[in-house]
C-alpha cells in the first residue's frame, strides 16, 4: 500500500524541525519529499555569525547532514527551489521542472531580507546576512578590502559588524534610529552597549539616513541624506526582513502579512500547512526560535494524526550575547501609564537592570552586563505573581529575594 506523500518546500531549520517532530511520533507515515533553495543540507542559521568571525566552520553548524535524509528515507532536492504550486492538482514545480505530487504540504519559506531601495543597492558588493553564500561572500572580500559599511544597527547587524572586524576589516555601523537594538533594549541599555562596541573599534553613525550606495560597478562609498559620505568596500544590508510569501500568495493560499495560519499551523487549504517566518498566525509573525520551535512540535504532531495540540503564543524572552556584552530582555520593559520602573546602574561593573512594575506585579525587564536572573524574572513575568512583599530586593536577584521572603 503507498504511503500518503508529504512535500515541505523549504529545507530550513523550521521544516525541517516540523519533519523531526513527525518522525518522533510517526516515521513510517509518509514519503516524505524536501525542496530546498541552498546547496547544502540543513545548518543552524544562528549559527552564521560565529562562522563569519571565524569562530566555527560550515560543518560545525550543520543541523542534518545529507546522510541524515537517507537514512530516514527523505528525498532531498537541495539547490532546487519550488516554483509553483498547482493546488488543483496536488502538485509542486521545482526548478527544474521537477513535479511531484503531494497528498499534504508543508510551507517552510522562512523570510527574506529587506534590501533598501536606495541608488546604488544593486552594485557589486552590496550584500545581505541572510546564508552560507552571504557569509562566504563576505569572508571573500574582507580578505582583500578595508572599509565595510553595515546598514542596520540591530542584533544581526552588530553580530556582522563584529565578525567583519575580525576578519580585519575597519567597519561602521549606520542606523536610522538613535539607540541600538531599539526593538530589544531600552535607550539606557543601548548607550551602554555603544559605548562598549566603540571601545572595541567599531565606529557608529546614529539617525543616519542611507540616500545613496555610490560606485560606478562595484560599491565605493555611502552617501547620507546630510550630504556627508563615508568611504566603503563593502556593504551589508541587516535593515530586517520580510516573510516569503510570494509562492504562497501566487498559489493562491490567503496571505496578510504572511501566510495566515491557525491554532494547528494549518491554511486556508486543509492540506496545506506552514510553519516559521512565513507564517501569521493571530496577526503575529515571528522570528525568534522559541515560538518557530512551539509550531513546528504543534504541526508534527497535526501531520502524525496526533492533533490534540493547539499553538497559542507566549512571550519569549530574548537572550543575547553580542561581541561578548550579555543582553536580556522580555515582556513589557517600555512601560506606560500606571506602571513603574526599578532600575539599578553600576558603571564599574557593567551592569545595568531595569524591572517595569505594573499593579504589583513584574510586566517587563532589560538586564545588561549581568543576566543570570533573567529565567527568574522570565518566570514572575508569566506566573503574574504579586511581588509586593520581594519588591525591596527584586533588582538584586533570585537568592537575595529567597532569603527575604
Amino acid at each position: 500500500m503507498n504511503k500518503p506523500a508529504l512535500v515541505v518546500i523549504g529545507n530550513g531549520m523550521a521544516g525541517m524541525r516540523t519533519v523531526e517532530e513527525l518522525l518522533k511520533l510517526a516515521p513510517e507515515m509518509y514519503d516524505i519529499t524536501v525542496f530546498g533553495a541552498e546547496p547544502h543540507g540543513n545548518y543552524n542559521r544562528i549559527m552564521l555569525s560565529p562562522v563569519l568571525a571565524g569562530e566555527k566552520q560550515m560543518d560545525d553548524i550543520m543541523i542534518n547532514s545529507r546522510e541524515w535524509y537517507v537514512q530516514n528515507g527523505i528525498t532531498l532536492h537541495a539547490g532546487d527551489p519550488v516554483e509553483h504550486i498547482d493546488r488543483r492538482n496536488r502538485v509542486v514545480r521545482a526548478r527544474s521542472g521537477l513535479m511531484v505530487r503531494y497528498d499534504r504540504l508543508l510551507i517552510a519559506t522562512g523570510s527574506k531580507p529587506f534590501i533598501i531601495p536606495v541608488p546604488g543597492h544593486q552594485l557589486k558588493g552590496v550584500l545581505a546576512f541572510r546564508d552560507i553564500q552571504d557569509v562566504e561572500s563576505m569572508l571573500a572580500m574582507a580578505r582583500n578590502h578595508r572599509h565595510a559599511v553595515i546598514i542596520g544597527g540591530g542584533l544581526l547587524g552588530l553580530e556582522a559588524a563584529n565578525g567583519l572586524q575580525r576578519q580585519g576589516m575597519s567597519v561602521t555601523v549606520v542606523h536610522v534610529s538613535d539607540a541600538l537594538m531599539n526593538q530589544q533594549l531600552d535607550k539606557p541599555a543601548a548607550q551602554l552597549l555603544q559605548k562598549a562596541l566603540e571601545a572595541k573599534g567599531l565606529k557608529f553613525l546614529m539617525n543616519a539616513q542611507t540616500e545613496e550606495i555610490v560606485g560606478p560597478d562595484r560599491v565605493t562609498g555611502v552617501r547620507f541624506k546630510d550630504g556627508s559620505v563615508i568611504p566603503a568596500d563593502l556593504v551589508v544590508m541587516t535593515a530586517g526582513v520580510r516573510p516569503n510569501i510570494e509562492l504562497a500568495k501566487a498559489a493562491g493560499l490567503h496571505c496578510d502579512r504572511a501566510i495566515v495560519v491557525d491554532d494547528t499551523l494549518q491554511t486556508y487549504d486543509p492540506r496545506v500547512y506552514a510553519v516559521g517566518e512565513c507564517v501569521q498566525h493571530r496577526s503575529a509573525t515571528f522570528g525568534l526560535v522559541a515560538p518557530i520551535w512551539d509550531q513546528a512540535r504543534v504541526c508534527g504532531a497535526h501531520l502524525a494524526g496526533a492533533g490534540v495540540r493547539r499553538y497559542v503564543q507566549q512571550t519569549s524572552p530574548t537572550r543575547l550575547k553580542v561581541t561578548g556584552v550579555e543582553l536580556y530582555s522580555v515582556g513589557d520593559f517600555i512601560g506606560g501609564e500606571g506602571s513603574e520602573d526599578l532600575v539599578l546602574r553600576d558603571a564599574r561593573r557593567g551592569v545595568y537592570k531595569r524591572l517595569v512594575l505594573k499593579g504589583g506585579r513584574l510586566t517587563g525587564a532589560v538586564l545588561y552586563g549581568d543576566v543570570k536572573d533573567g529565567p527568574w524574572y522570565f518566570k514572575l513575568i508569566q506566573s503574574g505573581a504579586d511581588i509586593a512583599a520581594i519588591r525591596p530586593t527584586l533588582l538584586f536577584g533570585e537568592a537575595l529575594s529567597a532569603r527575604a521572603a
